[in-house]
């Protein structure tokens, strides 16, 4: 079977989703499939990979754990049956700090943050559907990052309702109450190399 096979207007789950073993990597959102964009390129790599090895220094000796994409997340509405979830989502960056939410599968359940890191051709995927799915699910913290606008902002779940911080960027630093003591400075985060 290939992905050109399936009829992308039908509604799938979980349980369609693995069994699926296309080249492509591809989640659901609200039972709808979404090509994910093709590799990510070294801008959008060198961030998630400076950002996840800080947040996972931090976490050393701690209750929470970071986890980087390819890591599929399983956002639960009334069951945690596989052919009843019908979101499955690949972050950039999860932490965790439940650990009963992690499985040999990834995580069933809302991260407590999330870090999505724009590339090109995955924005308005990002910044309408995602953020509609993580605010349902109940993920305390959406963290988008936009490389090439050297842009950070943070949606913080309020009474169950999304609040923006002001929009971020160099000269600014990130703190969070998730991870208390951590603090993120973007000029570090956005610098070319280091």
């Amino acid at each position: 079977m290939q992905l050109s096979d399936l009829d992308l207007t039908k509604t799938y789950t979980y349980a369609d989703y693995l069994k699926w073993t296309f080249d492509e990597r591809l989640e659901l959102i609200k039972g709808k499939i979404f090509k994910m964009s093709p590799a990510p390129g070294s801008v959008h790599q060198r961030i998630s990979l400076r950002l996840s090895r800080w947040i996972g220094n931090y976490l050393e000796g701690k209750s929470c754990e970071v986890f980087s994409a390819p890591f599929d997340v399983r956002l639960l509405r009334k069951s945690e049956y596989d052919k009843e979830i019908i979101t499955v989502v690949q972050p950039d960056i999860s932490v965790i700090c439940d650990p009963a939410k992690v499985d040999e599968r990834g995580c069933l359940g809302a991260p407590d943050i999330i870090v999505e890191i724009l590339s090109p051709g995955n924005n308005k995927k990002e910044l309408k559907n995602k953020y509609d799915v993580y605010e349902e699910s109940g993920v305390l913290e959406y963290w988008i990052i936009h490389p090439a606008e050297k842009t950070f902002l943070r949606y913080t779940l309020i009474e169950n309702k999304y609040q923006a911080s002001r929009l971020l960027t160099t000269g600014d630093e990130v703190s969070t109450p998730v991870l208390p003591g951590f603090i993120l400075n973007l000029d570090d985060l956005f610098a070319e190399k280091r």
